[in-house]
């Protein structure tokens, strides 16, 4: 089942990282889903959300961070065992045992440009592809934190992930970066991008008269496919970016609106991930003169 779904806005400041950790604990305490985080932003915001300073610089010693995944498959053009490279148990939340995470390290930025330098961008994206295979047949649903903007890793992670989701901020800027993933997703179409599972409005302030004219604004776009629940900002989605030595419950994190708010997101995703599957396994195959179908 197609499952790897890369979360991305072009525009940093938007609530990714928060978002992609709330979702993904949610997925596993309250839907008893297995999921895997990959951080692939080089200001591993995720990673140090689930792990202290030290365990995380630990690793990032040890040479099991995605930096280290990738420098060795691509760089160095060698085969990697990558459950190596995936720590589990990082979530707080006593109900959410089945979360799981690949960490990420400022040294990323540099591994990009030397796949750039290298020009080994075809390497990368059969590299970044070989991952989510792997991680397709092993977790329920794979989480990719992507950084802000378009770089080589990033653009690799959207032509290689089965779907792609964009959390956005109700302001003009936030919304503005949705049309340039738009007419990035439009160039080179040969070469596959992941498809749209939907706009996620996040970080709302629900008393805004504002927020609801720029949510009306984007709802009433059917490209964006806007998810019908807009997660809004609160203290406890704030806090819950900081990391706690101490487990907790899920209520306790994530209390009452926060909570009942990713819950029903969560729940809409696993829906749209069932019908877009569905309607992958029933359409016709490609006519033998068609390009070939991603997967």
């Amino acid at each position: 089942m197609r499952n790897t779904i890369a979360v991305m806005n072009a525009k940093g400041g938007v609530g990714k990282s928060t978002l992609v950790l709330a979702m993904a604990e949610t997925l596993s305490a309250k839907f008893a889903k297995n999921v895997l985080v990959i951080d692939a932003d080089s200001q591993a915001s995720v990673s140090l959300m689930v792990l202290s300073t030290g365990n995380l610089h630990r690793l990032q010693m040890d040479g099991l961070t995605i930096v280290d995944l990738l420098v060795a498959s691509v760089l160095h053009n060698e085969a990697v065992d990558w459950p190596r490279f995936v720590v589990a148990g990082v979530s707080d939340v006593d109900e959410a045992r089945s979360v799981y995470l690949i960490p990420s390290e400022m040294q990323l930025t540099l591994f990009e440009r030397e796949v750039t330098k290298e020009r080994l961008l075809v390497r990368l994206r059969a590299s970044v592809g070989a991952l989510l295979t792997c991680a397709r047949e092993m977790f329920d649903i794979t989480l990719i934190d992507c950084p802000p903007g378009l770089s080589v890793l990033t653009e690799s992670l959207l032509r290689e992930a089965d779907f792609h989701i964009s959390p956005t901020k109700p302001d003009h800027l936030s919304s503005y970066a949705l049309e340039v993933l738009a007419h990035f997703r439009g160039l080179n179409p040969e070469m596959g991008f992941a498809e749209n599972l939907g706009v996620l409005i996040n970080m709302k302030e629900m008393q805004s008269a504002v927020d609801d004219d720029h949510q009306r604004r984007l709802m009433e776009d059917p490209h964006n496919r806007c998810f019908s629940q807009a997660i809004p900002r609160t203290n406890a989605l704030q806090h819950a970016s900081h990391f706690s030595p101490v487990e907790r419950s899920y209520g306790t994190k994530y209390p009452e609106e926060s909570g009942n708010a990713v819950q029903a997101v969560c729940q809409e995703l696993i829906n749209r991930l069932g019908a877009a599957n569905a309607a992958r396994a029933t359409s016709p195959p490609p006519s033998s003169s068609a390009a070939p179908m991603r997967r």
